[in-house]
């Protein structure tokens, strides 16, 4: 294993490598505070001193920034209070997604398995570059370097045998390092690492673990999955108990069609539902177009929020006739956002919705008019008028711009994320 130039848990905590049939094949690309990088390489000015991206709320910081404790999702007044020097810029949309592109572009020289998850990260699975380009941690090596000297970004690279754990290996790498975790040495790795490192844990699953002497994932191994199940549910005991074992059976999916729509904002950590609510008005709003936009209509409606730490809370709910209206999406987010909600009394950092199970856009069975209808019930007196509704919304919108009509709950908002910044990772 090696890491270079950044900081890790690992070089001096794993012992030699076993043979375990394993082979450490995936790779996750990371680009270093993604927005923040690409503002100080177009101004150098920003270079070596704290600052920001995000007018209301802060999207993303320097590394010189975040020494004061300044973190995505947060106020960006809170964040001036923690840093008063800090320099705060508003964004280059198009240059994010250029830069971003332009970094895929590399990854896809290595490799054809590419599967992005975000504008700033993706896995690749290099088992068929082997013989052309070296090992795996040969490829990073290379990798980091072409998009050091071509794009002119940081990046960091985890190397291992399966992307969870290649994921674990980047965030240690950080800042701009390669970290490849040997064959064989994958459950020593984890082991000293923070219980944290896993995926899914927040800060009260933490809590919960914590009280049964639980700090570390060699902690959660030697506990047993009954004591484990009676502090967290028997689903998320099994799902952690995987991680910490590295048992990871997905596969880099590359080149497919988004099996969802969905949009989500980052705000300012608060515990007010009504501005839960009020936010996820404006996302379904986003998503209804978006479905409308490509005739797509979908039967699962599914909403999240994230907590500080991050943690995230998710619910959905399937219906049987497929819908695309944006009160539709309202009507049905509501009760699940209250739902999630209602889990914990933590403030909320970002709220999400999704449609999924998506079919094209078809003519609807209309419904008797035996009662007033519903908007989820798209044959319905109510859904029929909701879709004419969002029909000429949208037909107004295209040719006069989305600010052209907007909902009046919705006027004057200047504290969740701009919509270009969403389009980022809405790109399908």
């Amino acid at each position: 294993m090696s890491v270079a130039p950044g900081s890790g848990p690992g070089p001096h905590r794993v012992p030699p490598v076993r043979d375990t049939g394993f082979v450490a094949r995936f790779l996750h690309a990371d680009l270093d505070a993604f927005y923040a990088s690409v503002e100080q390489l177009l101004h150098p000015e920003l270079a070596g001193i704290p600052m920001s991206v995000g007018g209301g709320v802060v999207l993303a910081a320097s590394y010189e920034a975040r020494a004061y404790g300044v973190r995505s999702g947060m106020a960006v007044s809170a964040a001036r209070r923690l840093c008063p020097n800090l320099t705060v810029v508003n964004g280059s949309f198009s240059k994010y997604v250029e830069m971003g592109d332009r970094v895929v572009e590399i990854f896809r020289s290595y490799t054809p398995l590419v599967e992005r998850i975000s504008i700033d990260e993706a896995f690749l699975d290099v088992s068929g570059s082997i013989h052309l380009f070296g090992d795996e941690e040969e490829i990073g090596r290379r990798i980091r370097e072409a998009v050091s000297s071509d794009v002119g970004l940081p990046i960091s690279v985890g190397v291992a045998s399966t992307k969870h754990l290649a994921k674990v290996a980047s965030a240690a790498a950080k800042p701009d390092g390669l970290l490849a975790v040997p064959v064989g040495g994958e459950v020593e790795f984890l082991a000293p690492l923070s219980v944290r490192a896993l995926w899914g844990i927040g800060p009260t699953t933490h809590t919960r673990l914590s009280e049964i002497g639980v700090e570390t994932v060699g902690d959660l191994l030697s506990v047993p999955e009954s004591q484990l199940a009676s502090r967290v549910g028997g689903g998320a005991a099994a799902h952690l108990r995987a991680l910490a074992e590295n048992r990871d059976p997905r596969q880099v999916q590359s080149g497919r069609k988004a099996g969802s729509i969905g949009s989500q904002s980052a705000i300012r950590a608060t515990a007010d539902h009504e501005e839960a609510h009020r936010v996820l008005l404006g996302l379904a709003d986003r998503v209804g177009r978006r479905l409308r936009a490509k005739s797509k209509m979908g039967r699962t409606v599914t909403v999240a929020i994230r907590h500080p730490g991050p943690r995230l809370v998710s619910r959905s709910i399937t219906v049987h006739d497929a819908v695309a209206s944006t009160e539709a999406l309202v009507e049905l987010g509501r009760p699940l956002l209250d739902d999630a909600l209602s889990e914990s009394g933590e403030p909320v950092t970002l709220v999400r919705i999704a449609v999924s199970h998506l079919e094209d856009e078809h003519p609807q069975q209309l419904e008797l008019p035996v009662d007033d209808g519903a908007a989820a019930r798209p044959g319905s007196a109510k859904g029929v008028a909701h879709r004419d509704l969002d029909r000429q919304v949208d037909q107004v919108r295209d040719k006069y711009g989305r600010g052209a009509v907007q909902r009046a709950s919705l006027l004057g908002d200047g504290g969740s994320v701009p919509d270009e910044f969403r389009e980022l990772a809405e790109k399908d």
